[in-house]
Formats: C-alpha cells, sequence, structure tokens
C-alpha cells in the first residue's frame, strides 16, 4: 500500500476519534471532523486504486 494511502487512513482513523469525542462533548464542531474523515477516506481510496493501476500498466 503507498504510503500517502497509509497517511490518509491514519488522517480518517485521528479524524473519526476527534469527532467521537467533540460529540460526545457536546460540540458540533465533530460536523468538520467527519466532513475531514470522509475526505481522507477518500483520499486514500484515490491513493490505493492508483498505486494498483500504475503496477497493472507496468506488468502489461
Amino acid at each position: 500500500m503507498p504510503r500517502l494511502a497509509l497517511l490518509a487512513l491514519a488522517l480518517c482513523a485521528l479524524a473519526v476519534a476527534a469527532a467521537v469525542i467533540s460529540f460526545v462533548n457536546g460540540s458540533f464542531v465533530g460536523i468538520v471532523w467527519v466532513l475531514m474523515a470522509g475526505i481522507s477516506s477518500n483520499m486514500a481510496w484515490f491513493y490505493v486504486r492508483k498505486a494498483k493501476l500504475e503496477r497493472e500498466a507496468s506488468a502489461s
């Protein structure tokens, strides 16, 4: 798995944890963290798919 995908997954996990903590504390700032988790998960998916396509292109 590419390094950028791993970093994006780590960011996603941290953003989810921050969202949970924000909502437990009664703050609606957690909505921002949920959006950041969504963006970072999409980034991780993009980098994984990009690496897979590059691997397939170099194999053929």
